[in-house]
């Protein structure tokens, strides 16, 4: 599959427009569910599968659909996907389900899904809708299975706690130690180790955006030195 169309729509997604890193949306549920990797990557994941399908069902309807009505619709075809999604995560992940509690049906009000669906989806064909809605859910998720590890490691010492949740039986003992005979630091997994977290890795990516951007002005800057015609002959 070629990407080279696709390319700009997956480095937004994952990177220069990531939403929860740069257009900062999507932060309720971030900063409440991210204690653990666990917790935010059954999080990430239902709010990517709640992208995908309504940037898709959004831009197969979008010329059947008239101006005035275009935010209801939105949000009805919205809200019927995370009901989909919470009886499927209640029926196959259901103490997983319980911990993420109200957060499940409260993808239907995530500011970064409705945004995507009238500034992307509504414009744009079946194809690069579902690709913006698949790689905007897997940058949301990253940064939330990011700050669920820093928050993780920081509080506890350990990383992949009650991965059983998610994964089964088979997974009970994929819990790691980090650092060995520490006693955690309670700030990290309350709500200030959130704020304080997700600060770091906003601050992180943009020190590696500016570093890139300044590289690349140093290339541009660099003269580039010709050969003679005559010399490359030789």
């Amino acid at each position: 599959m070629n990407l080279g169309p696709y390319r700009k729509i997956i480095l937004d997604g994952l990177w220069h427009n990531n939403q929860a890193l740069v257009a900062l949306l999507g932060l309720c549920p971030l900063l409440a569910v991210s204690s653990t990797v666990v917790n935010s990557l059954g999080l990430g994941l239902a709010t990517t599968v709640a992208l995908v399908f309504s940037n898709g069902v959004v831009s197969l309807i979008r010329n059947r659909i008239t101006t005035e009505v275009r935010l209801p619709v939105f949000v009805l075809v919205i809200a019927a996907n995370v009901t989909v999604i919470e009886l499927l995560m209640s029926a196959f992940f259901h103490d997983l389900y319980k911990i993420l509690g109200i957060f499940i049906p409260l993808i239907v009000t995530n500011c970064a899904i409705i945004g995507r669906a009238e500034a992307f989806a509504s414009k744009n064909t079946v194809d690069r809708a579902v690709l913006d809605g698949l790689f905007m859910g897997l940058g949301f998720t990253a940064a939330l299975v990011a700050l669920g590890a820093f928050r993780e490691i920081v509080g506890t010492g350990a990383l992949l706690n009650r991965a059983e949740l998610m994964f089964g039986e088979a997974a009970r003992n994929w819990s790691v130690r980090i650092v060995e005979n520490y006693d955690g630091f309670l700030l990290a997994i309350l709500p200030p180790g959130a704020f304080i977290g997700l600060g770091l890795i906003i601050a992180l990516k943009n020190l590696l955006d500016a570093r890139a951007k300044a590289r690349a002005q140093v290339a541009v800057s660099q003269p580039v030195a010709f050969e003679p015609a005559a010399a490359r002959k030789a």
